[in-house]
């Protein structure tokens, strides 16, 4: 399967940018680590903290957040320290909004306040971004009418049929339809994480992380 997106714009970033994962009981936990690494290697990279990295400054904070802060358990039974969820106004903007999927997505959306957050901040973000069947907290809130997305394989129909707007291809590792950015399943979000990190700051730290 080929990652489809639009050609690579570097967009130049010299300061920390925000980043987000959203997490929740029963996620799967590589959806959310698998990125949250990529990322804070990727600040490595640029503050040259790396050999042979060029020191160019600039990088992400990375936060792991839920519904309800403090400790959540993974469908796979490890638990993971979360923050609770950031108020939607607040002085450090988002810039990357990561939806993290699991076995627990069909619960977390019917949360009303996970939910009434995620459509509150989305649009205030550079970019929102889904892994596996994060894709479905994105359609629940809203965010994904019209669009060109994908998901794990084993729920791409399912995606299709409960939100028929949506242009679902299961064939993708990832799929960018503007400020979104979808991934398959699990492992995916990695390539789709250093997939938004090339945009941020070129293919060689890009490829530098993946090589990691």
């Amino acid at each position: 399967m080929a990652p489809v997106q639009a050609e690579v714009v570097l967009t130049p970033v010299t300061e920390l940018s925000h980043v987000v994962i959203v997490g929740f009981p029963g996620m799967q936990s590589l959806d959310a680590v698998g990125p949250f690494e990529v990322f804070s290697s990727a600040t490595q990279v640029v503050q040259g903290g790396v050999q042979g990295a060029r020191g160019a400054g600039g990088g992400y904070q990375v936060s792991l957040v839920s519904s309800a802060g403090g400790a959540v358990t993974c469908e796979s039974g490890l638990g993971v320290a979360t923050a609770a969820l950031p108020a939607p106004t607040g002085e450090q903007p988002i810039d990357t909004l990561v939806l993290a999927g699991g076995w627990g997505v069909f619960e977390a959306r019917h949360d009303p306040v996970l939910m009434s957050w995620i459509a509150a901040v989305a649009p205030r973000c550079r970019r929102v971004a889904t892994v596996c069947t994060g894709t479905f907290l994105a359609a629940q809130a809203g965010l994904l009418d019209g669009r060109r997305v994908t998901t794990h394989w084993a729920r791409a129909e399912r995606l299709q049929q409960e939100f028929p707007s949506l242009i679902v291809d299961p064939d993708p590792i990832y799929v960018r339809d503007g400020a979104i950015w979808t991934s398959a399943g699990v492992t995916a979000g990695i390539d789709l994480s250093l997939a938004l990190v090339e945009q941020d700051h070129g293919t060689s730290v890009a490829q530098t992380v993946a090589r990691w």
